[in-house]
């Protein structure tokens, strides 16, 4: 597994940090030691959280073995610097791959043509670049259900906006960055608004309630306003 260092978060914490990048190595590191953590967890582990290049490792102080004459936090990284060393049996399942609909542009993406303008690009061009690959799920965060997702095109990436917008609808696919994500409630944001899409991405009466997680894989597919609606429609 990729060298990590690990280091005292909270007194119920600790942070795995295998890089300061957005590598997909790294992330393949992340979510292999998500998933041993989870397959085969350690006295006291209560949840591990991926994020770009760290791994937040949450855990009970209680519940954690006394064999020495130390803290918990000191026991908890002994057993996770262990666990990097030995991974064990568990290995990261094949990552899922979600479709996600999307209606670009016009009211459904308001940022698109001078997005496109800022590149040098028609809309088209745009969309076809959006949709053209695969991204994968670094992390959820900002907002319940918020993915973010690396593998945006170098030529879409942008900056985000100077002014964000106090609401964005629900559902809205935007660029940050060399990033893009999907905003999964009605929020604020910064980012640049490219399109929408009609799947509800976080629904906390389900378990999960996030329909996507760290690690899965997203196309997007884009679609026309009346199959947006007809969706829509479907998942009231």
């Amino acid at each position: 597994m990729t060298a990590a260092s690990i280091a005292v978060m909270t007194e119920t914490a600790m942070v795995v940090r295998f890089g300061e990048t957005i590598d997909p190595v790294i992330a393949d590191a992340i979510h292999a030691l998500t998933a041993s953590l989870e397959a085969d967890p350690f006295p006291g582990f209560v949840e591990a959280s991926p994020g770009f290049a760290t791994l937040a490792v949450f855990f009970d102080p209680d519940a954690v073995p006394r064999d020495r004459d130390e803290p918990p936090a000191a026991t908890v990284q002994r057993l996770l610097e262990a666990r990097l060393s030995h991974p064990g049996r568990a290995a990261a399942a094949e990552p899922r791959l979600v479709e996600i609909p999307v209606a670009y542009g016009g009211a459904f993406g308001p940022d698109l043509a001078e997005l496109a303008q800022h590149h040098g690009l028609t809309e088209e061009e745009v969309v076809a670049l959006h949709s053209g690959g695969e991204y994968r799920v670094h992390m959820i965060g900002f907002s319940p259900g918020f993915p973010f997702l690396g593998g945006l095109p170098d030529r879409l990436a942008t900056p985000r906006r100077a002014s964000p917008r106090l609401r964005i609808p629900a559902g809205t696919v935007a660029i940050g960055g060399p990033q893009t994500g999907i905003y999964p409630m009605e929020s604020p944001g910064g980012w640049n608004l490219i399109g929408r899409t009609p799947l509800a991405l976080f629904l906390p009466q389900q378990e999960p309630p996030s329909l996507l997680a760290a690690g899965d894989r997203v196309r997007f597919r884009p679609i026309a306003a009346g199959e947006f609606e007809a969706l829509a429609g479907d998942a009231k």
